[in-house]
C-alpha cells in the first residue's frame, strides 16, 4: 500500500510555506494584474476619453479577477489541466462570496484572501484526484469545483469580514495617527515588497485604499527607487531600470549577505511615510493592489491617478470619492514616488559607505 509521503511526492503536492505563501501568493497577484488591475486601467481610460468599448472591456477584465486569480494560483501549484480549467469557476465563486460580508448593509475585502486560501485546497484536491480513474474527465473537475465552491459558500462570506475588519482598523488608524502609522504602513509593506513575498497581493487581501494605501504606495518606492539609486555605482542604468520600475526584490541575495543594505530603503520608507500621510495626505483609492506595487511598471502612480478619476469600488465603499488633482496632489505624487527616495536614499546609502557597513559590490547584481 502506497504511504501517504510516496502519495504527495506522486502528486507534487508540497505543504510548505515557499509553496503556499510565496508562490502562490505571489501567483495571485499577477493574475490580480492580468485583470482587475489592467480592467481598472482601461476603464478609467475610457471613461476619460468617452470611449465606451474600452470601458466594457475594463468591466469584462475586472468581472475576471477571481478565475484569474485562481487559474494563476493553480499554475504556481503545478495543477495539471484539468484542474486548471477548474479553478476558473472555483476562483469565481470564492471572490464573488468573499466580497460578501456576514455583517449587514456591508462589502467584503476578502475576495482575494478567500480566492488564495480555496484555490489551494481545491487544486491539491483536485491533483490529489487526477488520473487516478478510468472517468477523470468526470471525477477531477467535480472534485476540484464541488470542494472549492463548497468552501467557497462555508467560508468564503466570514473571511470576507475578517479581512474587512483588518483592512478597516489598518485605515482607521491611519486616519487617527497619520504620523505613526504611516511608518508603520510603510515600513512595512516596503520591506514585503523586497522579500519573495507579495506586497501587492497583501494590500488587495485587506483592501487598503485612502491614506493606508497612500503609505504602502511610499513604501514600495522607497525601496524600488532606493536601491535602484543606492547600487547605481555598481550596476548603472540596467541596474536602475530592472529595480526601478522592476522589483527591488533582486537585491535579496544581497540582503542575505549584508542585511546593513537594506537599512537606507527601511530609513527612507519611514520618512516618506508620514510625509506622505501627514504633508501631502497622499491617498491611493484605485484598486487596492496597486498600492503594494509602488514603481513598478509605475502601477502604483497609475493607481493613485486612477483613484483621483474614478475610484474603486472599494475605495467608494470606504468614503473616497472623485476629485479634479490639484497641484499640490501631483506635487505629493511626484515627491513621494521619485525625487525624496532617490535623495533620501542615496544619503543614507553614503553615510553607511563612509561607516564602513556598505563597501563596494554589496548591491552588485549578478
Amino acid at each position: 500500500m502506497e504511504s501517504i509521503g510516496s502519495f504527495l511526492k506522486r502528486k507534487d503536492i508540497v505543504i510548505s510555506g515557499k509553496r503556499y505563501g510565496i508562490d502562490a501568493l505571489g501567483a495571485m497577484a499577477q493574475g490580480l494584474f492580468c485583470s482587475l488591475l489592467i480592467g481598472t486601467i482601461i476603464k478609467t481610460l475610457g471613461e476619460q476619453t468617452s470611449l465606451t468599448f474600452l470601458v466594457d472591456i475594463g468591466n469584462y477584465a475586472c468581472a475576471m479577477s477571481g478565475a484569474a486569480m485562481a487559474v494563476a494560483i493553480g499554475w504556481a501549484l503545478k495543477a495539471p489541466p484539468m484542474v486548471l480549467f477548474s479553478l476558473a469557476t472555483v476562483g469565481y465563486a470564492a471572490n464573488a462570496l468573499g466580497s460578501t460580508s456576514l455583517i449587514p448593509g456591508q462589502t467584503g475585502a476578502g475576495g482575494p484572501l478567500a480566492v488564495l486560501f480555496i484555490a489551494i485546497i481545491s487544486a491539491e484536491c483536485g491533483k490529489a484526484v487526477s488520473k487516478e480513474t478510468r472517468v477523470d474527465i468526470l471525477v477531477t473537475p467535480l472534485v476540484t469545483i464541488l470542494v472549492g465552491v463548497g468552501l467557497s459558500a462555508l467560508t468564503a462570506p466570514a473571511i470576507g469580514t475578517a479581512a474587512t475588519a483588518i483592512g478597516n482598523v489598518i485605515m482607521w488608524a491611519t486616519d487617527l495617527q497619520p504620523f505613526f502609522m504611516g511608518i508603520i504602513v510603510s515600513v512595512l509593506m516596503g520591506m514585503a515588497l523586497t522579500l519573495p513575498i507579495s506586497s501587492a497581493a497583501i494590500c488587495a487581501a485587506f483592501g487598503l485604499t485612502g491614506l493606508a494605501g497612500g503609505a504602502a504606495v511610499a513604501g514600495c518606492c522607497a525601496n524600488m527607487v532606493g536601491f535602484a539609486v543606492l547600487s547605481f555605482n555598481e550596476n548603472r542604468w540596467g541596474g536602475l531600470v530592472s529595480q526601478g520600475i522592476g522589483t527591488s526584490m533582486l537585491q535579496m541575495g544581497n540582503i542575505v549577505k549584508n542585511p546593513k543594505i537594506w537599512l537606507p530603503a527601511i530609513l527612507t520608507s519611514a520618512i516618506t511615510g508620514p510625509i506622505a500621510t501627514c504633508l501631502f495626505r497622499l491617498e491611493m483609492n484605485g484598486p487596492p493592489v496597486s498600492a503594494g506595487m509602488g514603481t513598478c511598471g509605475l502601477v502604483g502612480q497609475i493607481g493613485v491617478w486612477t483613484g483621483w478619476l474614478s475610484p474603486s469600488e472599494k475605495a467608494i465603499a470606504n468614503g473616497a470619492a472623485a476629485i479634479v488633482p490639484g497641484a499640490m496632489d501631483w506635487l505629493g505624487l511626484i515627491m513621494i514616488s521619485f525625487i525624496l527616495p532617490a535623495v533620501l536614499c542615496w544619503v543614507f546609502g553614503q553615510l553607511l559607505r563612509n561607516m564602513g557597513w556598505i563597501k563596494d559590490g554589496d548591491l552588485r547584481l549578478d
